[in-house]
């Protein structure tokens, strides 16, 4: 499939996935799944572990927008080495370290799901000139 092509399935993919996508935006800026996960890196709490599986559920969708097309490598690493952790006690004498990737990678993911949604509710056709949010949505699918 040529990237043109592959652009407009894209869109279409995004366009119908909107509700899917406004749902687990609200669930990942509500207070348990935004606010309260900030605050335990802050307050050095093993409860900040648990952005991983949201990070994960958000990876898994944003893939199966496009499951033929690899999702972008720094994108990937980003979530690879802020995911498949398990706290321990002597993480806590190099918190940062240990949790700020977790988060990192949170924030990545849930950046592009913002851009999904936002470019899928938005755009009817790809546009000739590429706001920032659409370019980087087609970076993340290696179509830019």
């Amino acid at each position: 499939m040529d990237n043109g092509t592959a652009v407009k399935e894209l869109l279409k993919n995004l366009r119908a996935q909107v509700p899917v996508l406004e749902e687990l935006l609200e669930r990942c800026s509500g207070h348990w799944g935004y606010e309260d996960p900030v605050y335990r890196f802050y307050h050095q709490s093993f409860k900040v572990y648990n952005l991983q599986r949201q990070t994960l559920e958000i990876v898994a969708k944003l893939q199966a927008l496009a499951p033929s097309v690899a999702l972008n490598e720094g994108f990937m690493r980003i979530i690879q080495e802020g995911t498949g952790r398990n706290f321990t006690i002597e993480e806590n004498k190099n918190w940062l370290a240990a949790t700020r990737p977790i988060v990192e990678a949170f924030f990545h993911a849930r950046y592009f799901l913002e851009m999904a949604l936002k470019y899928g509710r938005e755009l009817q056709f790809p546009p000739e000139r590429l706001p920032s949010g659409w370019a980087a949505l087609l970076y993340l699918y290696n179509l830019r």
